[in-house]
């Protein structure tokens, strides 16, 4: 199988855009891609202006996505993936289109904005033979995917609960008036959806503990508020998690937590063992045994496990973080569609979110809606 980078295309992502600066870092992390060409901006303009800030070949810089992926398909170099860095309500309409004509997908979380796009693009996504990867990319830390295997082998014995939570601040204030293009579109439900944090961070924290843990909740009981005035999705969610197995879990989802950064936590609790971990230190993980004492764990420490090292890139003591957990992803996926197009199995261990973890994302949001108007009714995701 051939090494060379893959030749990738990128819809959104322009100028001012966050996150498409942070795939393209992730991209370039382990050279397992090459941005090529894009479609970058809802306007021609911009997008030929983000086009010639990123150096690519302007016959490459796209007014659309949809003339991207004609012209892109047609070409003997023409992209074999595309990653879509766009607002949720235009994830699916790329997505289908570039699919169709078996051009590999990489999509910024939420899969989409509504569950009838999402069941849409799962149709569509079962009749490619295109792979289509859900950039959530917390799974791909070092410590996490050692945390999956403890509890996989059996280190914590029977899981009892599972808490998590995620807490940001950034949107205490109502910053969608202020001018913030980030918070405008995310408070938006015809561009977000019918979730606010709990779309856009919440759906994190439901697939990191699902990740980890290795199931989803049979049932959720939510309360979604939304303290600042006139903000009509949620910008705070507190949900109770039963598991059908027994265990029972928490869920603390907020953009209003004043002094949070970004405090994304999970902790595991069985009837053997505890472990907890933090997003804002990924390098340790600390591993409790029942009547002993806590042991810390270290990304490429003497008692990190092969999970964690397959994907580690720098000795112990050297930090890794948020962006080479993107990478992470990309470079999985990049396994991936190697392996795909050369007719071969997926390597094992190769791991990455796919769309059916979006669908599990989308009806975990909906679920959530309809448990709080029904005053924290339990309900089935």
């Amino acid at each position: 199988m051939s090494r060379d980078p893959i030749p990738l295309g990128m819809v959104g992502g322009g100028q001012g855009a966050f996150i498409g600066g942070v795939h393209r870092i992730a991209v370039r992390l382990d050279g397992a891609f090459r941005l090529v060409a894009g479609a970058l901006s809802s306007t021609p303009e911009k997008s030929r202006a983000s086009g010639a800030e990123l150096g690519l070949d302007p016959g490459r810089v796209y007014d659309d996505y949809r003339q991207m992926a004609s012209r892109e398909a047609r070409r003997k170099d023409g992209i074999r993936a595309v990653a879509i860095v766009t607002p949720n309500h235009m994830h699916a309409a790329p997505a289908i289109e570039f699919l169709k004509r078996g051009i590999h997908v990489i999509c910024d979380k939420p899969l989409t904005a509504t569950l009838a796009e999402a069941k849409r693009l799962a149709k569509v996504a079962a009749a490619s033979p295109a792979l289509f990867v859900l950039t959530h990319n917390y799974t791909g830390y070092p410590l996490i995917r050692q945390a999956r295997a403890m509890v996989a082998r059996g280190d914590l014995g029977r899981i009892r609960l599972v808490e998590v939570e995620y807490l940001q601040d950034w949107m205490t204030r109502a910053v969608e008036a202020q001018g913030s293009k980030q918070a405008e579109w995310r408070t938006d439900p015809g561009r977000a959806g019918a979730g606010g944090a709990l779309g856009d961070i919440g759906t994190h924290a439901w697939n990191l503990a699902a990740f980890v843990a290795g199931a989803e909740p049979q049932a959720v009981s939510a309360d979604l508020t939304s303290f600042v005035p006139g903000r009509t999705l949620d910008d705070n969610a507190h949900v109770m998690l039963r598991y059908a197995d027994g265990a029972r879990g928490t869920m603390l989802i907020s953009q209003v937590a004043a002094g949070e950064e970004n405090g994304l936590r999970l902790r595991l609790y069985g009837d053997k063992a505890g472990i907890s971990w933090s997003q804002e230190s990924p390098d340790r993980l600390w591993f409790a045994p029942y009547g002993e004492a806590r042991r810390l764990i270290t990304r490429n420490g003497p008692a990190a496990d092969e999970a964690a090292r397959r994907v580690s890139r720098t000795p112990g003591g050297h930090p890794e973080g948020y962006l080479e957990a993107f990478a992470t992803i990309y470079t999985e996926a990049a396994r991936a569609i190697r392996a795909r197009e050369a007719g071969e199995e997926i390597p094992a261990g190769v791991l990455f979110p796919t769309l059916a973890d979006g669908l599990s994302g989308l009806r975990f949001v909906a679920a959530c809606v309809r448990s709080s108007r029904a005053n924290g009714a339990w309900v089935t995701p």
